[in-house]
């Protein structure tokens, strides 16, 4: 009786959680659509969501984005399609390496259901009433808890550039997190490769132009970028790039992003003129662990 009645509960809190969270969209689409402002996040995370539960991930094979798609949005718009569009139906076993797709839009996903989906992140935060609910765990992606050759794959987005920086800014009150240890990111790499299992995918996206250490994070060149990808030492791989230009994501190249930046709204309190949300370019890597030698 008494979990049925806290169920109940549950259910309602949901019900105003879910009727506030729509005045904020509301109030966000009815404005000049200013990333950071209220309804802003609301909004973004229900555009994706219904993107990824559609049938308009095909676009992410085309090649060609529809006109104003992601307009002032920051990365996450071509970031999570990217990787529903690409997760393939075989990889069960999946590790969610910096806790991007802890929210309810995203986690309720049609494409993850059915999977084993582990999240893995420095420190507690919230935890979306999702059934049934991922594995949390509370680690360095440095020196994860996973045996060698376990996961089908891994995805990583926008969370790398923040390995071995100051994460007390935003991310746990943890002091020795505080840091600047600019090469500290290939000690992930290194163990992402560990516990794939051979054949296992890993999925990550990082900002991407020109290096730029923002104490909290830095931006990743072409030379850091190529150390990534000796250091996983793949069996195949494809990168993908995307810039936000004439108020829309696109599809890129490596040469058109190499004057990528970050627009720090923690930094830079007036907005450019298309009002940049965060990144300007971004990379999304697929590597493909190799098999095992006999």
């Amino acid at each position: 009786m008494v979990k049925k009645t806290k169920k109940i509960i549950l259910r309602s809190l949901l019900k105003v959680e879910d009727f506030i969270l729509s005045l904020y969209k509301n109030k966000y689409l009815k404005s000049e659509r200013i990333p950071w402002t209220v309804g802003y996040s609301e909004y973004k995370y229900d555009f994706i969501g219904d993107l990824i539960n559609s049938n308009k991930l095909a676009v992410f094979a085309t090649r060609q984005l529809p006109t104003g798609y992601g307009y002032r949005l920051d990365e996450r718009a071509v970031e999570y399609p990217w990787f529903f569009a690409r997760l393939k139906e075989t990889e069960r076993m999946i590790l969610d390496a910096g806790s991007v797709l802890n929210h309810r839009q995203i986690l309720s996903a049609e494409k993850l259901q059915g999977r084993n989906l582990y999240i893995s992140t420095l420190f507690y935060e919230a935890r979306p009433e999702i059934s049934p609910s991922p594995s949390y765990i509370y680690e360095d992606l440095r020196d994860m808890c996973f045996r060698d050759d376990f996961l089908d794959a891994i995805c990583c987005l926008s969370t790398l550039e923040h390995v071995g920086m100051d994460n007390t800014k935003l991310y746990t009150p943890d002091t020795s997190k505080n840091e600047n240890n600019h090469d500290s990111y290939l000690k992930v790499i290194s163990e992402f490769k560990r516990v794939l299992k051979p054949g296992g995918t890993l999925y990550l996206s990082i900002p991407f132009g020109v290096n730029k250490n923002h104490g909290w994070l830095q931006v990743f060149d072409s030379a850091m970028l190529n150390s990534i990808i000796e250091t996983f030492g793949p069996q195949s791989f494809s990168k993908t790039f995307f810039r936000y230009e004439n108020d829309q994501w696109n599809f890129s190249t490596e040469d058109k992003c190499q004057d990528g930046y970050c627009f720090d709204i923690h930094e830079n309190k007036v907005y450019e003129k298309d009002y940049l949300a965060f990144a300007r370019c971004v990379v999304c890597v697929e590597l493909i662990k190799g098999e095992k030698p006999l």
